[in-house]
């Protein structure tokens, strides 16, 4: 069950290899997310001693939430992920000129996880490709649409 989706990173980025990573989150910031109250557009991933952090995810507190927490939204998140795994996308994002983004959070087993993609960036021209593309489907299908609409009146 999805519970944020970042859609710009799939106009942005040429999507190369998908990775799911658990998060590190206080419980305010999963009251929050139960809420719906994330944001993942700006959000996105790096690579600091080893370790992967999202930083940009905005999660924000419930009115509700705990007198005693001081609640911050733009909190930078701890991803779990294996040792292996990490060195292999540390090799790819130095030597390739990839980077990380995140693609979405949701819950797998009650808990919270974040998928994340090893990707490269798009040029203008990829970007108005891809436009005139999802263009061409949409008009492909209403003409289609139409076709059978106008086949059943005949």
């Amino acid at each position: 069950m999805s519970i944020a989706e970042n859609r710009r990173a799939r106009h942005e980025y040429h999507i190369e290899e998908t990775f799911e990573a658990g998060m590190v989150l206080s419980g305010w910031e999963i009251k929050a997310i139960r809420a719906g109250q994330v944001q993942l557009t700006d959000g996105y991933v790096v690579i600091r001693d080893g370790e992967l952090y999202l930083i940009g995810c905005r999660i924000n507190a419930l009115r509700s939430a705990s007198t005693h927490v001081s609640p911050e939204p733009d909190r930078t998140k701890k991803l779990l992920m294996r040792k292996e795994e990490i060195r292999r996308l540390i090799g790819k994002v130095e030597q390739r000129g990839f980077t990380l983004v995140p693609l979405d959070l949701h819950f797998k087993g009650g808990r919270v996880k974040a998928q994340i993609a090893l990707a490269k960036g798009k040029a203008q021209h990829d970007k108005r490709e891809t436009e005139k593309q999802r263009d061409w489907e949409r008009e492909k299908g209403r003409l289609m649409r139409h076709k059978v609409s106008a086949g059943k009146q005949s």
